[in-house]
């Protein structure tokens, strides 16, 4: 009988001997929801398509949505530019040279208006990944529903809403994080009562990863963060049950493989426990973690740019083999530039050939029972598990966003992943192994996308407009009232909705709640 050597490479059913099949894998669609939240996943409905787009302009991404819909996209997710995420209008001075640059610029409900020309929102689940000022777009987008007809309970999407990973991962932030908190569940309240189709968050793994974070990391403090979310919401007196089924998740889908294939799984298993456990949800669509994937853009690299088609399409499979509910795949020049239309067609392409050449729709969870897939499962949940019982000894998330612990963690992590990047240790196909000496980076400056210069100087001209135009009076009083909303406690979504319809401009409403909220500054390097 052959031997088992005593250092191996594979795992075996050993590895697993600490878990219980019902307690831990179970059935696709019962708790914990390891193996899906569906139990016919893709078999019964398949993921949502999403192409994340939005630049220059509102009527230039209108062209590129109608594009992408006409090509087989069954959902919109817009990017903002950073005037628009930081809430600055257009023309104010700090805006110059960003208007439209990694994003669609708003101002206004014309911009909004514009956006969506020709798209009616009750028929398109919409995705907005915005968060600062994330109130005031879902105040522009039910404005311009109602301008279009459709009732509010009909519109279905998705708003990210999730400030705490700003402090952490991003900087796109404004106010400090307590009142950024009580915005945050305004959003939560409102839409449980007048948009019950909507996600009211969209707590995001994905840029935590994109700043260096480990995949455990990844899914320890977007689970930290989610714990704050719901424990605000729970004393604001929202019911668990309610607002726990229209919680999302956002989560990223890295280059391991396999271990992005456990993370999801085991994501998924633990929020499941938190909810039950902690929060005390016992409806299973409030226990269930629904998530949105994203392929890794910081893996994507300026040389040899073709080759971040294959790691997109690897990227995908994974966040597809670990249950995701909707997908976006980068285009293979956004190391470069903001994709180009054959290149976001490619991507589209991507996810097209995996739902339906690729045959790994046709099987409910695949992977399920590989020793190494569900040995992998289980550590990512042990050290998660480890990594939030270290945040709750710091005082909770709250706390360690506030005093900078979280930002702290994953910058170390972030300079020990290019450490081995620099010493050769981790491979990157092209830049520090495999490299064509004689080929220089990609030069896009001809062929890729470029935005015109131009329109920077007409959303400029459209935002003044729109403050000529408007009356001065009724203006003005719908401004006061969002501020005297954010002083006495009331919920801020029904005057900012008032506000936009007025004309008020996007900077003019993020103004009136600076005076109230003040602003934060960023505590992670003291």
């Amino acid at each position: 009988m052959p031997t088992r050597p005593q250092s191996r490479n594979f795992a075996a059913p050993e590895d697993l001997a600490d878990s219980d099949f019902e307690r831990d894998i179970g059935a696709p669609g019962l708790f914990p929801f390891t193996r899906g939240v569906q139990s016919d996943m893709y078999r019964g409905r398949a993921w949502t398509v999403r192409q994340y787009a939005g630049f220059a302009t509102a009527p230039e991404s209108n062209r590129r949505f109608r594009y992408l819909l006409a090509h087989g996209v069954s959902g919109l997710s817009v990017a903002f530019d950073l005037p628009t995420q930081i809430g600055y209008d257009s023309d104010h001075s700090l805006a110059g040279g960003e208007v439209g640059r990694v994003g669609v610029a708003i101002d206004s409900i014309e911009d909004m208006a514009a956006l969506f020309d020709g798209i009616p929102l009750e028929r398109v689940s919409t995705s907005m990944t915005i968060n600062a000022t994330a109130i005031i777009l879902l105040a522009l987008y039910a404005a311009v529903a109602r301008r279009q007809g459709a009732a509010l309970h009909e519109l279905s999407g998705t708003l990210q809403n999730d400030i705490l990973k700003e402090y952490v991962a991003r900087g796109t932030y404004i106010y400090p994080p307590r009142p950024s908190l009580r915005i945050a569940t305004d959003i939560m309240a409102y839409c449980a009562r007048e948009m019950p189709q909507w996600n009211t968050i969209s707590i995001s793994g994905y840029h935590i990863r994109e700043a260096g974070a480990t995949a455990v990391q990844e899914v320890a403090f977007t689970l930290a963060h989610a714990g704050v979310y719901a424990q605000a919401a729970i004393d604001a007196g929202l019911d668990v049950n309610t607002f726990g089924r229209r919680i999302s998740f956002f989560f990223n889908a890295h280059n391991n493989f396999l271990e992005e294939i456990a993370k999801f799984r085991a994501a998924r298993r633990m929020w499941a426990r938190i909810m039950r456990d902690r929060f005390g949800a016992t409806h299973p669509r409030a226990q269930q973690l629904r998530f949105h994937t994203q392929t890794a853009g910081s893996t994507l690299t300026a040389q040899q740019p073709d080759n971040n088609i294959v790691r997109v399409a690897l990227q995908a499979l994974a966040a597809v083999l670990g249950g995701t509910q909707s997908l976006h795949c980068n285009g293979r020049d956004e190391a470069l530039a903001l994709p180009t239309e054959e290149s976001a067609m490619i991507a589209l392409r991507t996810q097209q050939i995996l739902l339906h050449e690729s045959g790994v729709a046709n099987t409910v969870d695949p992977v399920a029972g590989a020793y190494t897939v569900e040995a992998l499962t289980n550590r990512i949940e042990r050290e998660a598990t480890e990594l939030l019982a270290r945040i709750d000894a710091t005082g909770g998330a709250l706390v360690a966003v506030e005093t900078g612990y979280i930002q702290r963690q994953i910058q170390d992590a972030a300079y020990r992943a290019q450490q081995a990047i620099d010493a050769g240790e981790a491979v990157v196909v092209g830049v520090n192994r495999f490299v064509q000496r004689d080929e220089a980076v990609a030069d896009r400056t001809s062929t890729g996308f470029r935005l015109d210069p131009e329109l920077e100087r007409q959303q400029v001209e459209r935002v003044r407009a729109v403050r000529a135009g408007r009356g001065q009076h009724d203006w003005r009083e719908a401004l006061a009232r969002v501020e005297q909303a954010a002083q006495d406690g009331s919920n801020l979504v029904p005057p900012i909705i008032a506000a936009v319809e007025q004309r008020a401009t996007l900077g003019e409403i993020a103004d009136a709640l600076r005076r109230v909220f003040g602003e934060y500054q960023d505590v992670s390097t003291a």
